[in-house]
């Protein structure tokens, strides 16, 4: 099992190395939830994730003749990088096998760190299979992505800064996958104060470590795509198991949409980047966990986002809240019918995003044009007086959702 003083052996190991991120107070996400909420900025670690603290923490303890052969690792993306930026800095070589739907920022990141980049199987324990057979095949060092002691301990540095910058916490939250960085955290925290309380955080589409406590040993779950792809794994490790069976007090699921919700809370409220998997904590502490008058860490794990991702989650976000709303209607086929319809669109304060305007499509009536109004608006209010007004005036209106 890890102990605290292997986590502060890591510690020692990863001075100058890894970033000590700041545990930044959230006024925003304080006042919403009624807790004293703290947000452990792992996002802004170096290659964007905690990752590189286990990662480099395992190749520092591997001999010279390992290292000479390289290492091999498999990954959705984060653990990849935190390899790669490894062997680099030991200036050994890395054969990184990721998800063929890995982010494509991810792979390239990965990539340009040096690192030789394969991409097999479409979630990570296909990729996990096929690294282990490379790895087999090259003589090279696996670096598991959780289920290794130096990794695990490396994580757990992470709560050992915790705990130094905020010695009366009371609850801290954690993203659970594979369970590497939250069995490293658990062990630092409670062995430092037990009467802190842990809390991990898994999504609703891969609850492969919720299901395996429910069960008494790691078993393999099958789940659907996730946005929290840096958590989707199907089986947790035999150690971590047991680490979180043992130091863990509390688990919980968040679903898609609470997971989408708090990356955009995040990025607008708290100005605060953060991948599926980071945003996690969050979603539970705005949807599934009682806070009020707690002091209350919550690890933002990773920030490697897809910049395509973002704008489709922003734009399912304003279209949820009213703030963006798609409409169909029909207008006569003469000149200055749409003028009119936009100019009572303008009277009601909406902004005109886009328009398409069609007369050929098989539901259109001869002698009228469809119109699509793609409109900014304030919220739902508003969205409903600009459908009661158009009906009014003798527009047939759809929302499209």
């Amino acid at each position: 099992m890890i102990t605290l003083e292997d986590i502060k052996e890591a510690q020692r190991t990863l001075k100058n190395v890894v970033h000590r991120t700041a545990l930044a107070y959230s006024s925003v996400l304080s006042e919403v939830t009624g807790g004293e909420i703290y947000l452990k900025m792992e996002n802004l670690q170096k290659t964007g994730s905690f990752k590189i603290r286990g990662a480099y923490n395992k190749i520092a303890h591997l001999s010279e003749e390992e290292r000479k052969r390289g290492v091999v690792a498999a990954s959705a993306g984060n653990h990849a990088q935190g390899v790669a930026l490894a062997a680099q800095i030991f200036g050994i070589p890395a054969t990184i096998v990721m998800p063929k739907y890995a982010p494509l920022s991810k792979i390239t990141k990965t990539r340009n760190l040096g690192a030789q980049v394969i991409l097999e199987g479409n979630i990570f324990d296909e990729a996990y299979e096929a690294a282990l057979r490379i790895q087999e095949k090259i003589g090279a060092v696996f670096v598991h992505p959780f289920n290794d002691p130096h990794v695990i301990a490396g994580q757990g540095t992470i709560g050992l800064e915790i705990m130094e910058d905020l010695p009366d916490v009371e609850v801290v939250v954690v993203p659970v996958g594979g369970g590497g960085l939250i069995s490293g955290v658990s062990v630092a925290i409670k062995s430092m104060n037990p009467e802190v309380k842990v809390i991990g955080v898994q999504t609703e589409n891969m609850p492969s470590m919720i299901a395996s406590l429910r069960r008494g040993r790691a078993e393999r779950v099958e789940g659907k795509p996730t946005l929290a792809d840096g958590i989707a794994v199907k089986k947790p490790g035999d150690l971590t198991f047991e680490l979180v069976k043992k130091y863990v007090d509390e688990m919980v699921v968040v679903n898609e949409e609470e997971i989408a919700d708090a990356i955009l809370f995040l990025l607008e409220q708290a100005k605060v980047v953060a991948e599926g998997a980071g945003a996690v904590g969050v979603a539970a502490v705005l949807n599934k966990l009682d806070v009020k008058g707690k002091k209350v860490a919550i690890v933002i794990s990773g920030g490697n986002i897809d910049v395509n991702m973002i704008d489709r989650i922003i734009n399912k976000g304003l279209v949820k809240s009213g703030r963006k709303v798609f409409i169909e209607t029909f207008v006569m086929d003469r000149p200055g019918a749409l003028k009119e319809l936009l100019g009572i669109v303008a009277e009601l304060g909406a902004n005109v995003l886009s328009v398409f305007h069609n007369r050929s499509a098989k539901e259109v009536p001869i002698g009228f044009a469809k119109i699509e109004l793609e409109l900014e608006t304030v919220d739902e209010k508003h969205v409903e007086e600009i459908e009661r007004v158009l009906i009014a005036k003798g527009y047939e209106v759809r929302i499209v959702v």
